[in-house]
């Protein structure tokens, strides 16, 4: 089964963070990076977010831009992309922005919460179960077999995480935005873990472009070159 390729999109802090530890979201992005990311969207066969990300930030997950969507239509495509959203513990509730407007919802849970959120959601998403615990490879195997080819990932930072550490990532874009936040307890873009190669292995930088006031580096973090 071939797996869908895994794009991960985030907009960070000089000093790596997602977000600040206030309630309100912080905006990282300027509107110039909120447009290429609806671009990315618009690119996507499917939209990815944790569950924290979908409680914290209420996210719609949507192109909002109406020529994008209908050059997605003229392509035989959804107006939308699908919206995945993953979650261990099931805690998704059905008030939440995110199973509103836009097309296909599937969350992938385990099964000790697959039933709490058949209850909780009934027809506003489809549930999945990768089994008793949460595995990656299946749900990368699940979409694929859904006909998802490209699959973008928001966040949060757990996710990131454990894609980039289990090799799962294809592509990193990571929007840098001119501010710091110098906040221990704030999400931060990786956490720690084994990741590939440990900490001599280099990913190869894909590409560097100024969008507004930010800057998008794309990295490749399956091709690396280590440094002795």
């Amino acid at each position: 089964m071939k797996l869908p390729y895994v794009v991960l999109s985030a907009a960070v802090s000089i000093d790596g963070f997602l977000d600040d530890a206030g309630c309100q979201r912080l905006l990282l992005s300027c509107p110039e990076d909120f447009d290429r990311v609806d671009a990315v969207r618009a690119d996507a066969d499917a939209v990815l977010v944790g569950a924290n990300t979908v409680r914290r930030d209420n996210p719609r997950l949507i192109v909002r831009s109406e020529q994008r969507r209908a050059q997605r239509q003229a392509r035989g495509l959804p107006a939308y992309p699908m919206k995945v959203v993953v979650t261990g513990s099931g805690d998704l509730d059905a008030d939440l922005a995110v199973w509103g407007c836009g097309g296909e919802k599937l969350v992938f849970t385990v099964d000790s919460a697959a039933e709490k959120l058949h209850d909780r959601l009934g027809d506003l998403a489809e549930v999945v179960s990768t089994g008793a615990v949460f595995d990656w490879h299946t749900v990368l195997a699940r979409l694929g077999e859904r006909g998802v080819d490209r699959l973008m990932v928001e966040g949060g930072g757990t996710v990131h995480t454990q894609l980039v550490a289990l090799n799962l990532a294809d592509e990193l874009h990571v929007a840098i935005a001119p501010l710091v936040v110098g906040q221990a307890e704030a999400p931060r873009f990786l956490g720690p873990a084994n990741y590939p190669g440990g900490t001599t292995a280099r990913m190869k930088l894909l590409g560097c472009t100024q969008v507004g006031d930010v800057v998008l580096l794309r990295y490749s973090p399956k091709d690396l070159t280590c440094c002795q």
